[in-house]
């Protein structure tokens, strides 16, 4: 396999461009397509895609979003790995019938490597006479870009409304800021990440064909209907993430550079005991020492702090680390209540660009919200908590981030696209 080189510039895909090249034909043989960072976004990306088992190769495609008829295309022929991960899992019908999920499924990890920096490229496989629609992704920028974040959509094939109030949240981002470049998931985007159905159907979703996706893994997504079965193998074997994390979290803990940018992802689901949470500790270290950067970020699913009552959650865990490494900002979710904090360092408040500055996202699926009294005064670390949000059970909102060499800006958006909280972070003087 050789790698793909690329040598034009990237121009912005227009409205109608992603309309005329959504004609594929092999939607049905091949499927779960999704753009993940590689280690380094600027010149790579890695993808991900799943046939059934009588196809065994296939050609992935790649060209500018300007080259219109692909005359100046690139590819690649991929082999496919048999992959049973989600196979005889217990799960749920659209029409909420009891079924075993029959996966037995070809699966095909590619990096891509040598691309233009700063460029927008499409892509496609090919299989035969099968070619799926065109998908999309854009390599790293450096000194300005931005991203939607989301979390805790719990896509569940009976209900599809959450799926559809996660991707109009989306939209509504993108309104306030088009074009961003990518998205940040903070995990629990499925009910149940045992069931391939519901991955399946999520990545037919025009936000997973337009951008390249980058998460975590989060309860939900470790586990099948009931907890019969936990593993992180359901999200690893989702996508196609890099494989520079540690152990067992090979392809589900990784980091990679997007800009000045370093993104640290965890998995919390192995982080439950004290060795489980050092070894994660002892990488993280690494990771940082190893990769000097503008801005550190962490990422992982469980809240910093909960919601309804300020009490310390996984901060308690991480600040004297995150301190002693200069982390900037930590990102979680899980507690679908929306917390920001003011700059924070030796578990006080400190003034901006020095400090960590941890913010969780909302839920986002109109349905799993948590009743939150925010005019109730804050019983823990209200110095800390700069501000509280939430809709209670039916909560929908997302978080815009712009990054320059100056500042990361994150902002809160509601439903309606309204501005609910703005967060700025200096990077380290």
């Amino acid at each position: 396999m050789r790698n793909l080189l690329l040598i034009l510039f990237g121009v912005a895909l227009s409205g109608a461009t992603f309309a005329q090249e959504q004609a594929g034909n092999g939607q049905e043989k091949i499927f779960s397509i999704t753009a993940s960072p590689a280690e380094q976004t600027h010149n790579g990306m890695n993808f991900s895609w799943a046939t059934d088992t009588s196809i065994k190769d296939v050609v992935l495609e790649i060209a500018r979003t300007d080259d219109s008829k692909w005359k100046r295309a690139v590819s690649a022929t991929c082999s496919g790995v048999f992959c049973g991960t989600y196979d005889s899992v217990y799960s749920k019908t659209a029409d909420s019938k009891d079924f075993y999920e029959d996966v037995k499924i070809n699966k095909y990890n590619k990096y891509v490597g040598k691309l233009k920096k700063e460029t927008n490229y499409k892509y496609r496989i090919i299989a035969g006479n099968d070619t799926t629609a065109t998908h999309y992704f854009s390599t790293g920028k450096g000194k300005e870009w931005s991203a939607c974040i989301i979390s805790d959509f719990h896509v569940y094939s009976p209900l599809y409304s959450r799926t559809q109030a996660a991707m109009e949240m989306i939209n509504t981002v993108e309104e306030y800021d088009m074009p961003f470049e990518w998205i940040l998931h903070l995990g629990d985007i499925t009910a149940w990440g045992g069931s391939y159905s519901f991955w399946k159907n999520l990545y037919k979703e025009e936000p997973f064909i337009k951008y390249m996706w980058a998460g975590v893994n989060g309860n939900h997504d470790n586990m099948t209907r009931g907890y019969h079965r936990t593993t992180n193998e359901f999200f690893r074997d989702a996508a196609a993430y890099p494989h520079n994390g540690y152990g067992d979290e090979i392809g589900v803990c990784y980091w990679f550079k997007y800009g000045d940018a370093l993104f640290i992802m965890l998995n919390n689901e192995s982080m439950k005991s004290e060795e489980g949470l050092k070894e994660a500790q002892e990488w993280v270290r690494k990771v940082v020492a190893e990769n000097p950067s503008k801005y550190k970020i962490v990422c992982e699913h469980y809240q910093w702090f909960y919601g309804e009552s300020g009490k310390n959650s996984q901060y308690e865990r991480w600040y004297k680390l995150f301190d002693e490494l200069g982390i900037d900002l930590a990102l979680g979710a899980n507690n679908h209540i929306y917390v920001s904090t003011h700059p924070l360092y030796a578990d006080k408040v400190a003034e901006p660009g020095k400090g960590t500055v941890y913010i969780q996202t909302p839920s986002s699926d109109n349905e799993r919200g948590v009743e939150c009294d925010l005019e109730k005064p804050l019983e823990y670390n209200s110095d800390k908590i700069k501000f509280r949000w939430s809709e209670g059970g039916r909560t929908v909102g997302a978080m815009h981030m712009k990054v320059n060499r100056k500042k990361m800006t994150l902002t809160l958006l509601d439903r309606n696209g309204k501005v609910l909280d703005v967060t700025e972070v200096l990077p380290k003087k």
